[in-house]
């Protein structure tokens, strides 16, 4: 398989599940959890050049065959993620082992466009304090220790060609949050 990153293909190979609720694991690489297995009718792929240790959870690549007598000529757009919308604001998942209060981690949903989620801040609404998250693996994005009151969120997305943009969300994650709730970022980004 030959993979699409603006105009370079790259080789690959990919695994492909009829029935994610029987095959791969219960969480998935990218961390999305039982929410994965409702994508595409459960039927998903998996890609080890694409997934990049979890850098790739969420980006958008188009595929195409290197044997045709398998593939379609027109190749597929694929994401590599459980689940990826258009037209969907990048939602946060409290991860649910998140239920002691200092501890935080979260998955990031509905990335879209063709650039990497490479850093992310966790920032205290009040006095804008930061803390630079680990990534946990996959998307899940973790931190020991979280600020208290309202948080916001700086996501770091680069590109290959070394491009780095901050978006900062309109909306911020409420003081009181709760393991395995979801909260609209108020943002999209296609790009």
């Amino acid at each position: 398989m030959q993979t699409l990153a603006d105009t370079s293909f790259v080789n690959s190979r990919a695994s492909y599940y009829p029935n994610s609720q029987e095959n791969g694991t219960d969480v998935g690489a990218c961390g999305f959890g039982s929410f994965g297995a409702t994508v595409n009718g459960g039927d998903v792929s998996a890609a080890s050049a694409l997934y990049r240790d979890g850098v790739g959870c969420g980006a958008c690549y188009q595929v195409r065959c290197s044997d045709s007598k398998y593939c379609s000529e027109n190749g597929v757009t694929i994401v590599i993620t459980d689940q990826g919308y258009p037209n969907k604001n990048i939602t946060i998942k409290i991860h649910e082992s998140s239920s002691n209060p200092h501890y935080l981690a979260f998955v990031i949903w509905y990335q879209q466009g063709q650039r990497d989620i490479t850093a992310v801040h966790l920032c205290e609404t009040q006095n804008f304090a930061c803390k630079l998250l680990d990534r946990s693996h996959g998307a899940v994005w973790t931190t020991n220790s979280p600020p208290s009151g309202p948080l916001s969120l700086r996501m770091l997305f680069s590109d290959d060609d070394g491009e780095d943009t901050w978006v900062v969300p309109v909306n911020n994650i409420p003081q009181d949050w709760k393991a395995g709730e979801t909260y609209d970022s108020g943002v999209q980004v296609n790009q």
